[in-house]
């Protein structure tokens, strides 16, 4: 599994790669631009990723703008519903207007602060693990 972490705090982003370390490739940038750099050059090569952490509160770009950006250049390059990224928004706002703004747009979110079971059995509700 290729995953991406984008987290602009560097405590949460290292702690989320070394959870998802132990399902495949795991790598992290600091925030949604770097991100979407990342994420360009992986759909260009047909290497997409299969698992995105991606943080809401960022200071260049928020979370959910580059969730709808992620979604986009999915579509634009061709990928039906199983080749696109599972997409689990990482918050440390549990208030509902948050998740309400992530609802139905990504895969599930994730309240900071988590840990693995937290994650393993994101990653299984999402069918990404058994």
């Amino acid at each position: 599994m290729k995953i991406l972490v984008v987290d602009d705090e560097i405590v949460s982003r290292k702690k989320m790669m070394k959870i998802l370390a132990d399902f495949g490739t795991c790598e992290g940038v600091k925030n949604g631009k770097a991100a979407l750099t990342v994420i360009k050059t992986a759909l260009e090569d047909w290497k997409p990723y299969n698992l995105i952490a991606l943080d809401v509160s960022m200071p260049d770009i928020s979370g959910i703008e580059v969730l709808t950006i992620i979604q986009e250049l999915e579509k634009k390059q061709g990928l039906d519903e199983e080749e696109q990224a599972k997409i689990l928004m990482v918050t440390s706002h549990s208030d509902t207007e948050t998740v309400k703004a992530c609802v139905g747009k990504c895969d599930g979110y994730v309240i900071k602060p988590f840990n693995k079971e937290v994650m393993v059995e994101k990653m299984k509700k999402i069918g990404l693990i058994r």
